[in-house]
């Protein structure tokens, strides 16, 4: 039984309108029923679309070579911290790094040419893994995210950022989207040329521009209990910010693979945007949770924040609503013809 080897969680009690995604003892055995082993990865076809139950550092040596398009890793924060029956401890900034390296080398051969590669950090573990990368590939920008939740402190600033940053194989060939990724605002000061809107669009619900994406998002909102998406994984990342970086930097059809895939958010929205997937997971609960929010999205596809082929701001259900005249978001079909070129 799961339960005797510590996976099965008695759910907590939860509020009348409390969405956070459980799982009870049943489920958890048939989702996890679902998952790939690491004997199972022997070719790309044994793990495409999958959640491979294993740990990262075995079963990335299983995978095929230059199978992958879009690495999305949100490694464990050089943090004591509680994983489910997993725990990571704090080690010192040098040992930090050879953790890190030794990953991304492992990594390193499963990745196609134009590959591009995103990594999650904290503001310490930011100093290092952004070293870690110039070292072996080709840094492009470093994205600071707001994360809004974070505990005060009586003697410091309060820590409400975290970074990702954004590497390439190649230093001038992959793919960026850029249309497929563009921000909905408000117009504040409407500009006007002969009359006519300049670069931006009036609507019957406002004035909007839909701006070039900048390397700072002020627009997400970490999962919390009234969210669909929302799990007890305590690090899990927002479905919209992750939807950022794969219409950013894949195409439909492409491969995304993601080593820490914890609760499953990154092989959720990639196959809510048509892409493959492979997620590795070593906690078997995170892993059978995953199952389920992949089979959720069967048939949910919505993405929240994400609709009418933009990302909107914060608080903005109302008008999005509005605008999809209160039909389910479309998915965006803007970077099936963008191939990749070089910049």
């Amino acid at each position: 039984m799961l339960h005797e080897r510590g996976v099965f969680t008695v759910p907590k009690e939860r509020a009348e309108r409390n969405r956070t995604i459980f799982l009870t003892e049943t489920e958890t055995n048939i989702y996890l029923s679902r998952c790939v082993c690491p004997a199972k990865a022997d070719t790309l076809s044994d793990v495409t679309d999958a959640v491979i139950h294993g740990d990262a550092f075995a079963v990335i040596e299983c995978l095929p070579a230059n199978c992958v398009d879009l690495l999305i890793a949100d490694p464990p924060y050089n943090l004591n911290k509680i994983f489910n029956n997993t725990a990571f401890k704090r080690m010192s900034d040098a040992e930090y790094a050879t953790f890190t390296e030794s990953w991304l080398l492992k990594i390193k051969r499963v990745l196609k040419d134009t590959a591009s590669i995103y990594v999650c950090c904290d503001w310490r573990t930011s100093l290092i893994i952004g070293a870690v990368l110039q070292q072996h590939f080709t840094v492009q920008n470093r994205i600071t995210w707001q994360r809004e939740k974070g505990r005060g402190a009586n003697h410091n600033w309060k820590n409400s950022m975290e970074d990702i940053w954004f590497a390439t194989v190649s230093p001038k060939t992959f793919t960026f989207n850029v249309d497929a990724v563009k921000m909905r605002r408000k117009v504040i000061a409407p500009y006007k040329i002969n009359g006519k809107p300049k670069d931006w669009q009036e609507t019957e619900h406002g004035n909007f521009r839909d701006t070039f994406p900048s390397n700072f998002w002020d627009d997400m909102s970490v999962p919390y209990w009234s969210m669909p998406e929302n799990t007890d994984h305590p690090t899990q990342k927002p479905e919209k910010l992750i939807a950022k970086l794969i219409l950013a930097s894949s195409n439909r059809g492409d491969m995304v693979l993601d080593p820490f895939v914890g609760s499953g958010t990154s092989a959720v929205v990639a196959k809510k945007l048509g892409r493959h997937y492979i997620g590795i997971e070593c906690e078997e609960e995170y892993c059978a949770l995953a199952q389920k929010r992949l089979e959720t999205a069967d048939t949910d596809i919505e993405i929240q924040g994400y609709s009418d082929d933009v990302f909107w701001e914060r608080n903005t259900l109302a008008l999005q609503q509005k605008f999809n005249s209160g039909q389910a978001t479309q998915l965006s079909e803007v970077d099936i013809n963008v191939s990749k070129h070089a910049h």
